[in-house]
């Protein structure tokens, strides 16, 4: 290992032992008197504030993943990989708007995951089994993909691929096990503070250069205007455009579904501490579009991907251009980024199969503190799972995975997110839009060819290559592809608009809403909300009411508030 090499590793060493000793000391941190509930373990006893969940969200939404694999994206083919602006720039005001109502009704009902909510809206079990499903689905993948990140920095400082990633991951495991949301919570501070350091390290460097950033672009121009490429270029190109939009959209659309980011505002302890964190976060976006123009300095720079691994081109370009301790902090950026969101999602995927799989079919009586350990170890599982994914699998199967798993988690959206807004869908209307959206879905990415080649146009892998499906597959004469989780959810609601006044005049039996209006916009303080805990930052909340003054409002989680017919529907 060369000088270089070891200082890199020295400090990403000595940056990732101090966030696992926080990741540890986490499950200390004004520590409730009774950690044994999947409350206080999966969501921090609902009770972050402001700062606390700031970092959490941050964390949460742009990933170790996002930071390498988009600015690739931009080195391989330019303006297309930019999508991502777009797509944060446009899901923060539906984020602002839908998550609110989604934070107040769980706080009332002690809802933990979004099948609670829907088989509590729509009085399905097996609706909410459903949404359960599809959402460890997709977010196994995703977990597994910020294992790509990692990977990618051990191979630039010169690790081998298995033991490395294994401990690290070892470590995550064990610190999410014992400490629950409130690790990644904690260790998120460290992350941001490296990202920050990370944009300014990529600012300075680019600046000291000759000339400056107009090179850079210069010579990106010149590199993808020589390519026999016809998606690629410093603007983008009129054949990338419909996928460009629709990726967009589509990204934003699956972003606030996907069952991490609704646990991560679940965490909040009101709105007000939710909707300015939303506001603010769109500042974060601001770092990840200079994180993307790292593609363009490492044309600029010549980096060359390690290995033949195009996940090492970002680590790689810092290796090259930065000193090697500022570059050992931008590997420790890459693998705490990638070590917080990891740790949300299994905890997220391990509270939905606790509530809505194992509580519902399998032990129905379940203690707190039992349904806390099955959580945890399924936590386990997961993780452990996806690093099998990594170690075992090619890495662009594990990418397709994910492309699936972002088709997948869209099929939520009219039970989840219109949900929250109206219960006029029919429970067999909203299933059967589902099994069409994810059929159609499946359908059109088996016709995905993965293209590779110097002209792009070559066919490296028949089905399952991408997302974007060309229209050309429909007989038109274009070379316009569409992204495919678009056209999937737009069958999805077809489907469901059309069946559901079907189903309701053919007298099929519907299911009782248990939710009313006002839980939709209940707050901290209102003697609706289930669970009041202390505060962790800030002033602490009005005392709450004792549970014989709520009356009939009040329904212990588990139990149906008793009914004399079905709730007329809004």
């Amino acid at each position: 290992m060369m000088g270089d090499q070891k200082v890199q590793l020295i400090v990403f060493t000595l940056i990732f032992g101090v966030v696992a000793i926080m990741g540890f000391a986490a499950s200390r941190w004004r520590r409730p008197n009774d950690i044994h509930s999947l409350e206080e373990w999966g969501l921090g006893g609902r009770a972050f504030g402001n700062w606390v969940t700031f970092f959490l969200l941050s964390g949460d939404v742009y990933t170790a993943y996002t930071f390498v694999a988009v600015p690739t994206l931009v080195y391989g083919v330019g303006a297309a990989g930019f999508f991502p602006v777009p797509f944060l720039v446009i899901v923060y005001p539906m984020l602002f708007v839908v998550l609110a109502r989604f934070w107040s009704v769980c706080h009332v009902h002690g809802f933990v995951t979004p099948a609670e909510f829907v088989r509590a809206r729509f009085g399905s079990k097996g609706l909410g089994t459903g949404i359960a499903v599809l959402g460890i689905v997709a977010t196994m993948p995703y977990i597994a993909l910020q294992l790509i990140g990692i990977e990618a920095v051990f191979e630039v400082m010169g690790l081998p691929k298995g033991w490395p990633l294994t401990i690290a991951f070892l470590v995550l495991a064990l610190y999410t096990f014992n400490s629950g949301l409130r690790g990644p919570a904690l260790v998120s501070i460290v992350k941001d503070t490296l990202v920050l350091w990370s944009v300014l390290s990529v600012i300075m460097i680019v600046s000291m250069m000759p000339g400056g950033w107009d090179p850079v672009f210069r010579l990106a121009d010149a590199k993808y205007a020589a390519t026999a490429r016809l998606d690629d270029g410093l603007l983008l190109a009129p054949e990338s455009q419909l996928n460009y939009v629709t990726l967009a959209l589509g990204s934003a659309l699956a972003l606030f579904l996907y069952p991490h980011t609704l646990t991560g505002v679940l965490a909040s302890r009101n709105r007000g501490t939710l909707r300015r964190n939303l506001a603010v976060l769109p500042l974060y976006t601001l770092t990840l579009g200079v994180l993307m123009l790292v593609g363009f300095a490492a044309i600029y720079s010549s980096t060359s991907a390690v290995g033949g691994n195009a996940n090492t081109v970002v680590p790689q370009w810092f290796n090259e251009n930065a000193p090697a301790w500022t570059a050992g902090m931008v590997f420790a950026a890459i693998g705490v980024g990638a070590m917080v969101p990891a740790a949300i999602m299994s905890i997220a995927a391990a509270n939905l199969f606790t509530r809505d799989i194992y509580r519902v079919y399998l032990r129905p009586n379940a203690s707190a503190k039992e349904e806390t350990y099955v959580s945890k170890t399924v936590s386990l599982t997961v993780k452990f799972g996806a690093l099998l994914v990594i170690l075992l699998l090619n890495t662009q199967f594990a990418i397709d995975l994910q492309l699936i798993g972002g088709v997948v988690i869209m099929q939520t959206l009219p039970a989840v997110a219109l949900g929250l807004y109206t219960n006029w869908f029919h429970r067999s209307a909203l299933a059967c839009g589902i099994g069409a959206g994810l059929l159609v879905g499946i359908v059109m990415l088996w016709q995905v060819p993965k293209l590779g080649g110097a002209d792009g146009q070559t066919v490296v892998r028949e089905h399952f290559g991408g997302s974007a499906w060309p229209l050309e597959t429909i007989g038109i004469d274009s070379d316009a592809s569409i992204y495919v989780g678009i056209v999937a959810l737009a069958v999805n609601l077809i489907v469901t608009f059309a069946l559901t006044p079907v189903f309701r005049n053919s007298g099929v039996p519907e299911g009782r809403d248990e939710t009313h209006d006002h839980d939709y916009v209940a707050d901290e303080g209102d003697p609706t909300i289930r669970r009041m805990t202390e505060i962790i930052d800030g002033e602490k909340a009005p005392a709450p009411v004792s549970a014989p003054t709520l009356g009939a409002r009040f329904t212990p989680l588990g139990q149906r508030r008793p009914t004399t017919g079905p709730r007329p529907r809004s």
